[in-house]
């Protein structure tokens, strides 16, 4: 087993580390108003009901919306509009039309009024399970009540975000510790 040789890390930067799940857009609609954004603070905190928590800041545009309407959709793009996404994340809905300014398709959900984004490999329709963090913390609760994934390819290519403007890709999907994989330990 390979031992690593270690130095000082600055604190700040330990996400780097910890945020390899995958960026996520985040679509949202109250009143007449819709909203994308780009987000990596996410994390799964129960499998069922599904829930995801997810952290907005509370100067964001969509955390108004997603507040005042308790719902979202969580959705998986893959690296082929990875611009994009960056792009979405530098703008601010309060400003533009971001379906319409990045040419990304509106589909209506079948849970929540939020719309799916057909661009994205998988759409998960979220109303918020418990808002008991939001003024304190900004983060929201949510459960997935409906989701929506593409047949192919298995394994889609995801894009991963490790602080300070650097990416990474999805890698490698093996299964070759499968047979060590005890399913009652989750």
């Amino acid at each position: 087993m390979r031992r690593y040789r270690k130095q000082d890390f600055p604190t700040h930067n330990v996400r780097r580390f910890l945020e390899p799940g995958p960026i996520v857009l985040v679509s949202s609609a109250h009143k007449d108003q819709t909203n994308i954004m780009t987000m990596g603070w996410h994390m799964v905190l129960e499998f069922s009901p599904a829930l995801i928590g997810c952290l907005i800041s509370g100067g964001n545009h969509s955390f108004d919306l997603i507040r005042d309407s308790k719902q979202c959709v969580v959705n998986i793009p893959t690296v082929d509009i990875a611009e994009t996404v960056v792009k979405i994340g530098n703008t601010s809905g309060r400003y533009i039309d971001k379906f319409a300014e990045f040419g990304l398709t509106p589909k209506p959900g079948t849970h929540v009024r939020a719309p799916l984004i057909d661009e994205c490999y998988a759409s998960f329709e979220c109303t918020l399970a418990d808002a008991g963090w939001v003024n304190k913390y900004n983060m929201f609760v949510f459960e997935v009540v409906k989701a929506h994934v593409a047949t192919s390819p298995k394994v889609p290519k995801t894009i991963h975000y490790r602080g300070d403007g650097e990416f990474m890709i999805s890698g490698e999907e093996t299964a070759r510790f499968r047979k060590l994989f005890r399913p009652g330990m989750l």
